[in-house]
């Protein structure tokens, strides 16, 4: 008999061990991950592995809106709890963000700070939660919440101490990524308008038009460059020409939708990228564009009225082109075009060989 319980603690322990290794595993593997989606897809995979829970998630604060929201779950399908947010101190994750504990609630329908929002949105039937912070600095940023577990005591003395060494490691992952992100965000920024520059159009363009192909989407690229603007800086200099640039970008932004992209090409160049934009679609936003652009003057608390108007060139994957040389380079002909034509026009780059969209402002020479 005695032999028998030492074998079954040596067995125990060594499952324990081999579950520590594990965690230092996870921790090495998380060190060499420097995008989100990679970091989400590594937990999902490695806590699988480690942790015995059939429904388990993690839930992230979003750093702007302070509301927690499902990065990764298990047993619930991701598409069904994409769009719930949970504020701090709502439900069983809310509590946990607010007081920094852990939570252990083995029948929720005795707990009166249970949130049965997620379970009438999902139907799933949550009996009870074991909830572990996630901690950076003293704050927490985040919850891993273990769901239903089928033996509480058993789960609680050989898997909670993991769980809470993978909550550390996961913590700092998360927060080396945000903090290198916002590295690479300043690298993305034109400092003359707060929009984004050249880098960042490659590298969104790059990413973008082979998820658009391989989707069968379509994605618009609008190419615009202010008319004339020399005649600006000559007459007001170029601190308050970088300034009229500023103000521009600001009422093109204001056209644009949540997805949709400003950058400045350069000069007084900017490119917008719309995507799941069809063409038709990107033409009647560069109208709207156009007329608003046409109406609006700048530096008006200096007590200047400047005018600007533009020429615009749009190109659409897939009809104009494939790739990205290609789109921008369509896109810049269309420009061309239009600056060709007259300057304050649209062009469209299926219509290069014809006459160009001819919308003029009052009062301009056709």
């Amino acid at each position: 008999m005695n032999q028998r319980k030492g074998f079954i603690d040596t067995h125990s322990d060594t499952g324990q061990v081999e579950r520590l290794m594990d965690c230092i595993a996870f921790s090495k593997a998380l060190a060499g991950i420097y995008d989100m989606e990679t970091l989400l897809k590594e937990v999902l995979q490695r806590i699988n592995a480690i942790i015995a829970a059939k429904n388990w998630s993690l839930l992230l604060i979003d750093p702007k809106t302070r509301e927690l929201y499902f990065a990764v779950v298990v047993g619930v399908a991701p598409e069904a709890v994409k769009d719930i947010r949970l504020k701090p101190g709502e439900g069983v994750a809310g509590a946990v963000v607010q007081t920094g504990q852990p939570i252990i609630i083995p029948d929720v329908k005795k707990a009166p700070g249970f949130c049965a929002r997620v379970d009438s949105v999902t139907g799933f039937d949550t009996r009870s939660i074991i909830a572990q912070p996630l901690i950076v600095r003293g704050e927490v940023i985040g919850v891993f919440e273990v769901i239903n577990v089928e033996d509480e005591r058993f789960f609680r003395e050989k898997y909670l101490p993991h769980l809470a060494i993978l909550a550390d490691y996961v913590a700092i992952a998360v927060d080396n990524v945000r903090n290198l992100q916002k590295l690479q965000a300043r690298t993305f920024i034109d400092e003359v308008t707060g929009f984004y520059n050249t880098r960042y159009l490659i590298q969104k363009l790059d990413r973008l038009i082979p998820q658009h192909r391989e989707r069968g989407e379509h994605f618009s690229l609008v190419f615009l460059d202010l008319d004339n603007f020399k005649a600006v800086v000559d007459t007001h200099g170029h601190l308050r020409g970088a300034e009229v640039l500023s103000e521009v970008a600001r009422v093109i932004n204001g056209e644009l939708g949540p997805d949709d992209s400003l950058v400045r090409y350069g000069g007084d160049e900017f490119i917008i990228l719309l995507p799941r934009r069809p063409q038709p679609e990107a033409l009647e936003i560069t109208r709207r564009l156009r007329h608003t652009l046409n109406n609006a003057a700048f530096l008006q608390n200096e007590g200047l009225r400047i005018k600007v108007t533009a020429s615009y060139g749009i190109a659409t994957l897939p009809e104009d082109a494939q790739d990205r040389e290609t789109l921008l380079f369509i896109a810049d002909q269309a420009l061309f075009s239009s600056k060709g034509r007259g300057r304050d026009r649209i062009m469209l780059a299926r219509d290069l060989m014809a006459e160009s969209e001819d919308w003029h402002s009052p009062g301009q020479p056709a």
